[in-house]
């Protein structure tokens, strides 16, 4: 496909542009200014970190604040502290702004295509030309629930955990919580004193250190290290906790099924398995009295706007590295497990944003390199 000018006179080319401005988005854009590459980060958001400030209200990370940072900026505050979803938004914004990175919010992306060995990035106002396309969007795509959600009783709320924010959304009665992996412990645990709870899944197991201890002071440079370096696609345990990773979600961190079970949590490793007379079913046979369901059930993703067979049988990017080789010059960043286990942690995703500036650097000529590199 060529472009026609004179039939697309509003067209600007820029030479990467980034879709989403997470914590992936904005460390390729500080890798990519690093190298003096001229690039844009585009994100659907009024404001840098509002996709964290949209998460349930109590959240918090499992990892400590000197485990936060990102190439360039240090994350403020008492490092062995547990940052909260709006500290994390707030030290996104202020990483772009601090770095001035090219951020142009409200700009919600509609579709990718090939134009010849370019692409061509339609928004809704304007269209840009783009020798490079960075997929940013993260881990999380499309909320997903069983089809049979839609068969329970209307007089049942439902919740799907993106949209879940306090305990305040529900109505009096009992709730099940559908999804065992952390969120759904986490959100349990929130529920619990104050709703009959169910929590149901199957096991995803649980790491076997306390977040609190101070042993866990000691612990976490090893921990961030055996994430980024030892739980890789190049080794086999890695490879194993990749599929485990993105299959099922990941293991209890903060709270245990032990805890869980302390707090009055009803644990039952049975799957919701489909309605019988508006109400849930519980291993095809336990029927379960609700007034709430919140599914913990992930996500799927969407890429059906990218106009490039780039999605492989799993439903997921065919992709090494974040890099796409049948179309050169498309990458992704901030994918689960993209690289290691810490693709998906803020201590993990300069790692992948290194990489990919580096290979977007390297298919710039020579010549304009060194130009880019002496102006910057």
């Amino acid at each position: 496909m060529t472009i026609d000018r004179e039939a697309h006179p509003a067209h600007e080319h820029i030479e990467t542009v980034i879709i989403g401005a997470g914590q992936a988005g904005l460390a390729v854009a500080q890798q990519l200014t690093e190298r003096g590459r001229p690039c844009v980060v585009l994100d659907a958001n009024a404001r840098v970190g509002d996709n964290w400030r949209r998460h349930y209200d109590s959240l918090v990370l499992y990892n400590p604040a000197k485990l936060c940072s990102l190439p360039g900026l240090v994350f403020p505050g008492d490092p062995d502290r547990y940052p909260t979803r709006d500290e994390v938004g707030d030290y996104l914004e202020d990483y772009a702004a601090t770095l001035h990175l090219p951020v142009r919010p409200r700009t919600w992306v509609r579709a990718v295509r090939p134009v010849g060995d370019r692409y061509l990035v339609s928004c809704e106002e304007r269209e840009i030309l783009a020798d490079n396309v960075v997929v940013a969007t993260g881990t999380f795509g499309r909320a997903y629930t069983p089809a049979f959600a839609s068969e329970l009783d209307p007089s049942i709320v439902q919740l799907h955990s993106s949209e879940y924010r306090n305990p305040s959304q529900l109505q009096p009665g009992p709730v099940l919580v559908v999804g065992a992996a952390h969120s759904g412990a986490d959100i349990a645990m929130e529920l619990a004193g104050r709703h009959t709870t169910v929590l149901a899944g199957r096991d995803t197991g649980q790491v076997p250190f306390d977040l609190g201890s101070r042993r866990m002071r000691v612990l976490w440079p090893v921990l961030s290290f055996v994430a980024r370096r030892v739980l890789t696609l190049k080794t086999p345990v890695g490879r194993k906790v990749h599929d485990e990773i993105r299959a099922h979600g990941g293991p209890l961190i903060r709270y245990k099924t032990a805890d869980l079970v302390e707090a009055g949590v009803e644990r039952v490793e049975d799957r919701v398995t489909g309605v019988r007379d508006g109400r849930p079913v519980l291993g095809g046979e336990r029927l379960l009295e609700a007034a709430n369901v919140v599914w913990c059930t992930g996500f799927r993703q969407d890429f059906g706007w990218i106009d490039l067979p780039i999605v492989g049988e799993d439903g997921w990017p065919r992709e090494q590295r974040g890099v796409v080789t049948d179309a050169p010059g498309l990458y992704f960043a901030g994918l689960a497990f993209q690289y290691s286990f810490g693709s998906m942690l803020l201590v993990g995703v300069g790692q992948d944003a290194a990489y990919l500036a580096k290979h977007i650097d390297a298919r710039t000529p020579v010549r304009e390199r060194a130009v880019a590199r002496a102006a910057a």
